[in-house]
């Protein structure tokens, strides 16, 4: 008798654009079953022993950091468990309006509504998001005038946080929220994704380590005509620079008290699975009492969809998934997480995308 495992069971993958996140497959299920690991930072060059992982960045006087300390928060009091640091998207827009209001896709951003067919029946379905947001800051020992934000905003600079994933012009026509009616409910109502002036970018992960197995072991337990689970990820964003004027309101976020002299922006408004959307955010201001140094705010937030989360009950009954819920290997605490990108989970990919981020700052 051929096992059949659902696809949806069979490999969680969770993704982090222009910044990802995959997941862990599955394990053959005469392989002994893993057990979660602990919870780790494993940093790239880049970021070992430079990230200081703090409560609250906006806590910590910002004339105290020097070139090349990195502060880091995610908010999470107990990494070891499965959720904490991910946060109900209504509850975050009640408790941090702020934050929201920058990291959402676009102003009035709301949990998608939209009408999905089962067994030839149309029904609507709402769908609820969980949050995950990290802050980082550092220093800068240039002024900001000195710091040239359209270099930033192409897509040769993307490509360099990290060569794992692999980055293309979009042509704005071929956006799939603008393309296809299903997506309509990530649409701007403001205005088209990648307008001129902004670089839209398409963007592939092809699966590591024991990822691309997992997912060949998952297919072949299907049926016959089901829908294949990709061994690539494939996400878009937009890239833009963010004037002065446009910034201004981001100081209230950064609690940083000096004018906001520009900011720069990466939204990940599509993502094939898993996700709804992404946001990279960097702030840069002058250095309190020192105009000649710039204090960085950093910002990366993913929204998952909630019954993603809820499917422990699901996994469980799968023996080969009950050590890969997808809590676990978001947040990094699976045996599967590995190496020091978007496999090793959100929290590591994280703090390394920051501490790529303030290199490429630093050598400009």
């Amino acid at each position: 008798m051929r096992m059949q495992l659902p696809a949806r069971l069979a490999l969680p993958l969770l993704v982090l654009p222009g910044f990802v996140l995959s997941g862990a497959p599955c394990a053959m299920a005469q392989a002994p079953a893993p057990s979660p690991a602990q919870p780790g930072m494993a940093a790239t060059p880049a970021a070992a022993g430079r990230i200081r992982e703090v409560a609250s960045i906006t806590a910590v006087d910002p004339t105290t950091l020097k070139p090349g300390a990195i502060l880091v928060s995610d908010h999470r009091d107990n990494p070891s468990t499965p959720e904490n640091g991910l946060t109900p998207y209504l509850d975050w827009v009640r408790t941090k309006p702020a934050e929201a209001a920058a990291l959402s896709p676009f102003p009035g951003y709301k949990e998608p509504d939209y009408t999905t067919t089962v067994n030839g029946v149309a029904k609507p379905r709402h769908e609820t998001l969980k949050v995950y947001v990290a802050e980082g800051r550092f220093v800068v020992a240039r002024p900001p005038e000195a710091i040239d934000l359209a270099a930033l905003a192409r897509l040769g600079f993307v490509q360099a946080m990290d060569p794992a994933i692999k980055h293309k012009a979009l042509d704005p026509a071929d956006v799939t929220p603008t393309k296809d009616p299903a997506a309509a409910f990530a649409r701007r109502p403001d205005r088209p994704w990648c307008e001129p002036g902004t670089v839209c970018i398409e963007s592939r992960y092809d699966l590591e380590g024991k990822l691309p197995l997992g997912v060949k072991l998952a297919n072949k337990l299907e049926e016959s005509g089901a829908k294949k689970i990709a061994e690539f990820v494939t996400f878009q964003s937009e890239l833009r620079t963010l004037a002065p004027d446009r910034a201004a309101g981001l100081g209230a976020l950064t609690k940083v008290d000096t004018t906001v002299t520009g900011g720069l922006e990466q939204t990940i408004f599509w993502v094939n699975q898993i996700l709804r959307f992404g946001k990279f955010l960097a702030v840069f201001q002058p250095m309190p009492g020192d105009p000649t140094k710039t204090v960085v705010t950093t910002y990366m937030a993913l929204a998952i969809k909630g019954d993603v989360l809820d499917r422990k009950a699901e996994y469980a009954r799968v023996p080969v998934l009950r050590n890969l819920l997808p809590a676990q290997v978001l947040m990094g605490n699976s045996s599967f997480n590995t190496g020091t990108s978007i496999s090793a989970g959100l929290p590591t990919y994280a703090r390394n995308r920051i501490a790529a981020f303030a290199d490429a700052l630093a050598k400009r």
